[in-house]
Order: structure tokens, then C-alpha cells, then sequence
């Protein structure tokens, strides 16, 4: 369990985001860096193994990307996907929702001096200004507003550093454990990173509330359907570009380059997509979502079925119909393996596991479970 732990911590880490989209309508919404030239030390980043993690033969133009299934966090496509790198207002995917899990969506916000002054891409909130805090999380999703961040943080976290542990907190919760947030925007900063696949479980997560992908999916709202002070259009062209995208979230800094975390509803199921530093962030997203339509079909079988299928007969005969729910391409393939037991068998102990295999790299994994009590020596006559 400790070496499980240790490899899928060196398989982590990615890039810094921020973004520059679409000319201002109701607010200014250029995503920028004045501290550009500063260096971010990533030496032992790019020593790790995972950085050379690669699913598939496909290459896009980003240092960084990645594509999951939503529902089982399934790999369906990585480049770079684990490497420590800036991520820019992708970091407003946990704002976003820490502020949903947290704050009072009724409770109006104070807008302060450090908020409305804050540089880079902004709702165009003024000071003194009250703003609900769920119209504050529409100005950070919507507009990429720091303003709205430093409003969000200082609300429920008391102040930025308050908020960043918040942040840190909640990541360690969701299973994201190679990040670390030092700012609720995400603006440039040695001590605030991430990973393309620390992204794309977080949006996997992120996607499974309904505010948040109502959030996230909606291309404009008007002022007078949620009672807003302002207006708001999506700067993420993604929401037009691709058919069913559903979010979630642009970014760029200088050091992080173009970023962009997307949502595709694809066969019922969300197709999470990461590029990071990518200059051509909307096309190379796009045809990381076509690769995947193309080279996947996704399967739900039930762990019994499967199991007896590869002509384990008496096995499936003592195991549960648990669903396994996975994406299969051409040339992969699924193996079983039973676990060395020590003691009798109590129902819904888990026997053993079926991996599914892209070559040499297992892809992803489900358990099988029994559905009886069974004696030691009764269950060894079954898988001899």
C-alpha cells in the first residue's frame, strides 16, 4: 500500500495557468503576469519517471496534457501529464468550489481595497461594492476575475494565506496530493503549482456538482435571471467550439503559457481534457476529444461477466455483479488477478482485480467481490 502510494506520487505533478480570451463585453478579462520573468525552479520536476508517462502514439502541441473519463478517472490519453508546472486561473476551479462547498451563496461580500486593485484579469468590481458571493463565483468562471478570487478568499478564508490552506486542505481530501495553491487566482508564484492529471481530477470532481456545472457550462446570463448587479459572458470559446463541451476552465500567466481545462459530455459521460502551456489550446483540445471518439468505445460490464467471459467459470460463479465501467480501444487488453488469501473468504471481500492494459501500462483497475462466504480450501479448489 506505501509503494502504491509512493509510485502514484512521482506519477503527479504539471503546469501553472492564466488566460487571454475574447474582447471585454461587460468587464475586463485579460489574463496577465507582471511577474513574468521571474524563473520557477523545477529541476526536480523534470527528473521524475512520470514526466515520461505516454499513452498512445498521439502528440499535441502543449508541454502538458491529458484526457480522463469523468466517471472512473480512466487515462485515455497523457503527454508530460504528471509534471510540476505553473497553472494560472485553472486554479479557480478550486476556488470555485471551495467558495460552492463553503460559503454562503446568499451573503453579500464586501468588495476591499486589495480585491478591486488586484492586477491582471478582472470583473471590474469596485471597492466597497457588495456582491453576493454566487455571483462572485459566475465573475471568477466567467470573467477569470481576480477581484472576485481575492473577494471569494477573504470571505471564507479570513485572507489569502487563510484561504490557501483551505485550498490545500480540500485538495489532500479529493486525492490531490502533488499540488499545492498559495493564491486563489493563480497568478505566478514558485510555491503555487500543479499537474495536467492533479487538473483533470479536480475538474473530474469539480463536474459532479450541479452549481458548479451550471457554472461552468453556461455561455451567458443576464443580470436580471439571477439578480445580479452585471451582465456576464464565458471568455472559454471551448463552450462554442466543441459540441456538448460543458466547462470548465481557461488560464494563462507568462510562466504558465495558454492553459485550458475542458468538460466534453460525450456517450452520457464527461470527457475531461488538460492541455497546459499550449498556444493553439482550443484546436489541440479539440483534437485530443476527436482521438479519443475515435480510438475509444466506452463499456460498462458488470466485474462477474467479464470474469467468466475470460473462461473463469467457477470464479464468476462466487463473485457480485459489481459494474465496471471502462474505455476500450483497439489492442488492449484486460487481465485477471486473484489475490493470495490467507483465511476463509466472508462475502464482499475483494479476491483479486481486473486491469485493463494499454500495452504495458495498466489504464485503470476494478476490484471483484464475493458474494458468499466461502472456506479457504473450497475457494484454492475453484481458481486451481
Amino acid at each position: 500500500m506505501k509503494l502504491t502510494k509512493v509510485i502514484y506520487c512521482i506519477l503527479f505533478f504539471t503546469i501553472f495557468s492564466f488566460d487571454l480570451l475574447m474582447s471585454p463585453v461587460y468587464s475586463l478579462n485579460i489574463e496577465e503576469d507582471d511577474l513574468e520573468d521571474d524563473v520557477v525552479n523545477m529541476e526536480k520536476a523534470n527528473n521524475f519517471e512520470g514526466n515520461r508517462y505516454l499513452i498512445d502514439n498521439l502528440k499535441v502541441d502543449a508541454r502538458c496534457a491529458i484526457a480522463i473519463d469523468g466517471e472512473t478517472n480512466q487515462i485515455l490519453f497523457a503527454q508530460n501529464a504528471f509534471e510540476i508546472v505553473p497553472m494560472a486561473s485553472t486554479t479557480k476551479i478550486m476556488t470555485a468550489l471551495i467558495a460552492i462547498n463553503y460559503g454562503d451563496l446568499d451573503r453579500e461580500v464586501v468588495i476591499s481595497k486589495n480585491a478591486a486593485s488586484i492586477r491582471g484579469s478582472k470583473v471590474g468590481y469596485s471597492e466597497g461594492e457588495n456582491i453576493k458571493m454566487k455571483e462572485l463565483i459566475f465573475g471568477l468562471m466567467f470573467k477569470s476575475g481576480n477581484d472576485a478570487a481575492i473577494a471569494i478568499a477573504e470571505d471564507i478564508g479570513g485572507s489569502i494565506e487563510g484561504f490557501s490552506k483551505i485550498m490545500n486542505d480540500f485538495a489532500n481530501s479529493l486525492g490531490i496530493m502533488c499540488s499545492n495553491y498559495e493564491s486563489p487566482h493563480g497568478l505566478d508564484s514558485q510555491k503555487h503549482y500543479s499537474s495536467a492529471y492533479d487538473l483533470a481530477i479536480l475538474a473530474s470532481k469539480a463536474m459532479k456538482n450541479e452549481l458548479f456545472r451550471e457554472i461552468c457550462g453556461s455561455k451567458t446570463i443576464t443580470k436580471e435571471t439571477y439578480g445580479f448587479t452585471r451582465d456576464y459572458q464565458n471568455i472559454n470559446k471551448i463552450l462554442w467550439k466543441i459540441p456538448n463541451a460543458n466547462g470548465v476552465k481557461t488560464g494563462y500567466t507568462g510562466q504558465a503559457g495558454k492553459c485550458l481545462v475542458t468538460s466534453v459530455n460525450h456517450e452520457g459521460k464527461d470527457i475531461i481534457i488538460v492541455v497546459l502551456n499550449c498556444a493553439d489550446r482550443w484546436n489541440q483540445t479539440e483534437k485530443i476529444y476527436n482521438h479519443v471518439c475515435s480510438k475509444y468505445i466506452f463499456k460498462n460490464d458488470y466485474t462477474k461477466n467479464l470474469v467468466e467471459s475470460m473462461g473463469m467459470i467457477k470464479l464468476a460463479s462466487v463473485l457480485e455483479e459489481n459494474d465496471f465501467a471502462y474505455g476500450f480501444k483497439e489492442n488492449e487488453k484486460i487481465e485477471i488477478e486473484v489475490f493470495a488469501l490467507l483465511g476463509d473468504i466472508h462475502k464482499g471481500d475483494t479476491l483479486g482485480k481486473l486491469s485493463l492494459y494499454d500495452e504495458d501500462k495498466e489504464t485503470t483497475k476494478t476490484g471483484f467481490k464475493a458474494c458468499k462466504d466461502i472456506r479457504k480450501e473450497c475457494f484454492e479448489k475453484i481458481i486451481s
